[in-house]
């Protein structure tokens, strides 16, 4: 079985959300398990070719209805997986940044969906490969699916599957009609998209079209079928539920592990964390000009600072909480600046208290994991998440809203002796509601100190890799195949 995935981010070249993740990791679990997987993403400028020995594989002149365009594909090869990374004028090949503005983006990621179609084609020639299912992920490839549909009158891409994976449904690169009818595509004519009124939104278009539709945790299927995080698509997939999949989101568990994380002082496992973690603790103490102490819960935030995120009910909790209690934060991430402000002010009136580091920094961050005592996460929505994930392997308790992938990894506290439980999980999205099971989680740290490490081992072992997830997806692209040939032989 081959399948291309086609993405705009992919871990290590270009990552500003969980997908590049997935696309990064999924792959080559796909690959462990027998299937031919591969990726295609844009060369973007920022990217380094010495760092991952990218060399180009061939050029061609990629023919539009606005003209030709001189296409290059790059590869490089990483965890065993083929990445091929397209440069072509003006659209790829000097921006500083994965994302611009939607008025830039919107033509370049329809370029890129035209083209992957014949990158394959030329691989098809060229090395001998060609893909049997085409791995689309959000709004940027939609098109892919519509593309392969009315393409299916030439009998080579007759039997060629699509799977959307559904990342965020807030995102969907709408108002695309006029790039559209520009480059001569054809009318989406799907009578579901054509009813809603979403033939120029790709994602829309995307659900409509591909044979199979994914979403990167169990839940956040279900939460996507209603008005309030079906974002004017959820009617759109009710008319899909057969063919709706949740599948949650793996970790790379070699990448993700304490007990052989560089960037940590002191390695440990869910059998010695008792006495090896503790020293992570104290660095992240000094790394953030606090107090090192044992005794005093540290709750730690590594996060996109973006509404979704849920930090408009966390900042006024993590304030009262301050001020009532002996606690410390540590919090590090970027995004929007109302949020950035609010931050740096709860750093600046709780100095010895609380430390914000603005930006991303990799080596603070896995401390954050290893040395905080509580994770926090109070996610208006959140379709998987992966930092609850990796919080749990570092054995730092997640405290969450109960929503999408967070309601399917965290387990609620017992509230006894910890027979039940990886962290604490609150529902109303109130500040009120994030401050009581902060005070709850910080009751439970200083007055029932066994069950905190009942619960903390039990979050270590959680198995939050691969390779169950890669057997549903294989599942999943045996039923496109299928829905395309009529049946599937090995």
């Amino acid at each position: 079985m081959n399948v291309l995935f086609a993405s705009t981010e992919a871990a290590p070249f270009a990552k500003v959300g969980g997908m590049a993740d997935v696309v990064g990791s999924l792959p080559a679990a796909l690959r462990r398990k027998g299937v031919d997987a591969r990726v295609i993403l844009p060369f973007y400028g920022f990217i380094n070719p010495e760092k991952y020995n990218v060399e180009l594989a061939f050029d061609f002149w990629f023919p539009r209805k606005t003209g030709a365009v001189h296409t290059y594909v790059y590869r490089a090869t990483v965890d065993g997986v083929p990445f091929y990374l397209v440069r072509g004028w003006p659209y790829f090949g000097d921006e500083a940044s994965t994302y611009t503005d939607w008025g830039w983006d919107v033509p370049r990621f329809l370029y890129f969906s035209q083209v992957t179609l014949a990158v394959a084609w030329e691989l098809r020639g060229r090395e001998g490969w060609f893909p049997d299912v085409f791995q689309v992920n959000d709004w940027h490839t939609g098109l892919i699916p519509f593309l392969l549909s009315v393409s299916r009158g030439d009998p080579n891409w007759a039997g060629v599957g699509s799977v959307l994976s559904i990342h965020n449904m807030a995102y969907q690169g709408e108002y695309v009609g006029g790039w559209t009818y520009q480059l001569g595509i054809p009318v989406r004519n799907q009578p579901d998209l054509v009813y809603q009124d979403k033939t120029d939104n790709l994602m829309g278009i995307a659900i409509a079209y591909s044979d199979m539709v994914t979403t990167v945790s169990p839940r956040y299927a279900i939460e996507i079928q209603y008005p309030y995080m079906g974002y004017g698509l959820d009617g759109l997939i009710r008319t899909r539920l057969p063919d709706l999949y949740g599948i949650l989101n793996g970790l790379d568990v070699d990448l993700w592990n304490p007990a052989t994380d560089p960037l940590l002082l002191s390695n440990f496992d869910a059998e010695n964390f008792g006495t090896l973690r503790p020293p992570n603790k104290a660095q992240l103490q000094r790394d953030a000009g606090l107090p090192v102490r044992a005794d005093v819960p540290i709750i730690g935030v590594v996060s996109r600072l973006v509404s979704q995120k849920g930090f408009d009910l966390a900042i006024p909790a993590l304030r009262q909480l301050l001020s009532e209690n002996d606690v410390q934060v540590v919090v590090l991430g970027s995004g929007e600046p109302n949020l950035e402000y609010d931050f740096s002010r709860l750093g600046a009136d709780f100095v010895g208290k609380a430390r914000v580091f603005h930006g991303y920094n990799a080596l603070i961050a896995q401390r954050i994991y290893a040395g905080s005592d509580v994770f926090l996460m109070p996610s208006h929505f959140e379709p998987c998440g992966i930092g609850q994930m990796i919080a749990m392997r570092y054995g730092s308790l997640p405290l969450v809203r109960e929503t999408g992938g967070l309601a399917d990894t965290v387990e609620n506290y017992d509230n006894g002796p910890a027979e039940r439980g990886t962290g604490f999980v609150f529902g109303w999205q109130q500040p009120n509601a994030v401050l009581n099971t902060l005070r709850w989680a910080v009751d439970v740290f200083r007055e029932r100190p066994d069950a905190w490490r009942r619960m903390q081992q039990r979050a270590m072992q959680r198995d939050f890799s691969w390779d169950s997830s890669a057997s549903a997806y294989i599942e999943v692209y045996r039923k496109a195949i299928i829905r395309r040939r009529g049946a599937y032989t090995e």
